[in-house]
């Protein structure tokens, strides 16, 4: 009896992980457009079609995320492992997401030293980003139905979007939103000390430092190019690094280009090219100069430096999140911060907009996507691959 429903438990668990696994496979092959678009195809997957995670739960993971550097959609991607299948999940869900994207990058990086330059990727792009919008545009509209749920949010979310239009560190805006949110409550409880458990929150970055010291001593060093001088140059990088991709263009180029000199300032650009054309996480351009550095072992290496302290800071800040909403103070703070995320997006897919809607046909791909994701729940990804396929049809790309 005991071994039946054993052999039934250990079936289970491994349906989940290989739906686990197939899901961000697929993520990581066809989510186009940064990490806005990344986290929108996540919450469309994970929380209305699946219902693995109720839109709340969904929230938490995403503040829980932008809440610690590296890649935050990746690290989205962990938490959903981590929630639905334990350390298995978490390995096998991040794993997935990385590889299609670090193998296109690879391609990519072969390619561009075999023949000295990028394939054409204009036509590629111009279908997929008015896609990509809607998908956004979408999520914004169900999380933010959830995330917003007083007067109060609502405020504190209209005064994080105009911080970020303004310009005001992502972080900045984060922390204000969650302690903004935090004073209110202790004002309407008549409250005047914040609880332990919120101080564990902001405490839970505290094994961030023993890492940071460590990988920012040893890039703190110019050297001569090595495989472990770069695996711990991105290692660095992605222990310190918050924000979006165009953060990590500034560390990569302040240090890559012109302290050590191991890349030109046109290598750079080709290789954060290649990040944002790619599907998957923008930091996948680790791949692509990790193989022009130093070949296949320092594609993966570089690789394995840039994401690996991502897992890490999921295994010890994803137990704190349920602990957070326990605490009616360390929970307010959790609100702001899931508005505050919302905030960003908003802002990030008003630019990325302004980009990609330039003619009629694009601003008719963004309109139909955002119907037929509304009205007919039509899945993302065959929405990307379609607004790829017109894109290229559109500008000639496939008779090239």
């Amino acid at each position: 009896m005991f071994d039946a429903e054993q052999s039934r438990g250990e079936r289970t668990e491994t349906v989940a992980l290989k739906k686990l696994a197939l899901l961000f496979l697929r993520l990581g092959t066809t989510a186009f457009g940064g990490p806005a678009a990344y986290i929108a195809m996540m919450q469309d997957e994970v929380v209305r079609r699946r219902q693995w995670l109720t839109h709340a739960e969904f929230l938490d993971r995403l503040g829980a995320s932008n809440l610690i550097p590296g890649p935050s959609a990746t690290e989205l991607a962990i938490h959903i492992g981590y929630r639905r299948a334990g350390v298995a999940g978490l390995l096998l869900a991040g794993t997935c997401f990385i590889v299609p994207a670090a193998l296109i990058s690879l391609l990519f990086a072969w390619a561009y030293v075999r023949f000295g330059g990028l394939p054409q990727v204009a036509g590629l792009l111009y279908g997929v980003k008015p896609v990509i919008i809607a998908v956004v545009v979408q999520a914004l509209w169900g999380l933010g139905r959830v995330a917003v749920k007083t007067r109060l949010l609502g405020a504190v979310a209209l005064a994080a979007v105009a911080a970020g239009a303004l310009g005001v560190n992502p972080l900045v805006i984060l922390f204000g939103a969650g302690i903004g949110m935090v004073a209110a409550h202790l004002v309407a409880t008549h409250t005047r000390a914040m609880p332990s458990s919120l101080f564990a929150a902001v405490g839970a970055r505290s094994p961030l430092a023993s890492t940071v010291a460590m990988t920012a001593a040893a890039g703190a060093m110019a050297a001569p190019f090595s495989l472990m001088a770069l695996f711990l140059f991105f290692l660095k990088i992605g222990a310190l690094v918050f924000g979006s991709g165009y953060v990590l263009l500034a560390f990569l180029e302040a240090d890559l280009v012109h302290r050590w000199h191991w890349l030109t300032r046109a290598q750079l650009l080709d290789a954060v090219a290649v990040g944002q054309v790619t599907p998957g996480p923008v930091f996948s351009t680790a791949t692509f100069i990790g193989y022009v550095l130093g070949g296949v072992p320092g594609a993966l290496l570089a690789t394995v430096g840039i994401f690996l302290p991502a897992f890490v800071l999921v295994v010890v800040s994803g137990p704190i999140v349920p602990r957070l909403r326990r605490s009616p103070t360390a929970g307010a703070f959790l609100d702001g911060v899931n508005v505050g995320s919302l905030a960003l997006m908003a802002v990030v897919t008003w630019t990325l907009g302004w980009a990609a809607v330039v003619d009629i046909t694009t601003a008719v791909l963004a309109a139909a996507s955002a119907f037929l994701l509304l009205r007919f729940r039509v899945n993302s990804a065959w929405l990307v691959l379609g607004g790829a396929l017109i894109g290229l049809v559109v500008t000639g790309g496939l008779g090239r």
